[in-house]
């Protein structure tokens, strides 16, 4: 659903802090304000990529899916960050699929005006650079950690970029403020439901976390720090 541009949501962010006010209104020009509820998909994997994104408010998931149809969580997309931007990776096609995990707002630009846009505005070049690095950052950490790691190290990896992310404080510790659930934490660590399911119990035993309905509150972040250390 088309919205107006809700100036509050977009001058904080950095991008246009960056930009100024007469580069934020030039960049806003050919922008578009799109609504997402919780569940709606913004695009589909191989769908056309005709437009790009920045997220102003709420939160993404982006999976792929598997040549054995698996869905895997590849990437959590937090306000202020470009999605969609499939022509930085010589795409025509979006490699993945993002859906809104909870009630979003994201600004769409038509992929023509991509060049165009770039060229002229060194903050929106600036902030695509940020997020290809960061996604290849967060890839290669994955990686490593799939081939050098044991599970429950995995998993408080996942975690703990959760909380960094996305993490808010409140009484008893701090809460991962979106809805996630046991298979999210399980995709994003490369492991299965199962094993998440266990090692979360076992940390709710020791005090360490606490579950709930797509709910998780981290109570002791040190000790979480020291697992995904290594210091058992």
């Amino acid at each position: 659903m088309n919205t107006t541009i809700d100036r509050a949501l977009v001058q904080k962010l950095p991008l246009f802090v960056r930009a100024g006010d007469a580069g934020t209104e030039a960049i806003l020009a050919t922008a578009v304000s799109r609504r997402y509820g919780a569940g709606a998909k913004v695009f589909d994997q191989g769908q056309a990529a005709d437009q790009f994104f920045i997220l102003l408010h709420g939160c993404l998931r982006v999976s792929q899916t598997t040549s054995t149809g698996q869905p895997i969580i590849v990437r959590i997309v937090n306000p202020g960050e470009l999605f969609g931007i499939a022509k930085a990776l010589r795409r025509t096609d979006y490699p993945g699929t993002a859906t809104a995990v909870s009630e979003s707002i994201a600004l769409a630009w038509p992929m023509v005006a991509w060049d165009g846009l770039f060229e002229r505005h060194a903050a929106l070049a600036v902030t695509a650079m940020q997020t290809i690095g960061g996604q290849l950052q967060q890839a290669h950490a994955r990686i490593r950690e799939l081939a050098t790691e044991n599970v429950e190290r995995r998993v408080a990896h996942t975690v703990l970029r959760l909380v960094s992310q996305l993490g808010k404080p409140e009484a008893g510790g701090t809460r991962i403020d979106f809805p996630v659930s046991k298979q999210d934490i399980a995709e994003l660590s490369g492991t299965t439901l199962h094993t998440v399911s266990r090692v979360l119990t076992a940390w709710e035993g020791h005090g360490l976390v606490q579950g709930g309905r797509q709910k998780l509150l981290v109570r002791d972040l040190a000790r979480l720090q020291q697992i995904s250390d290594g210091i058992l």
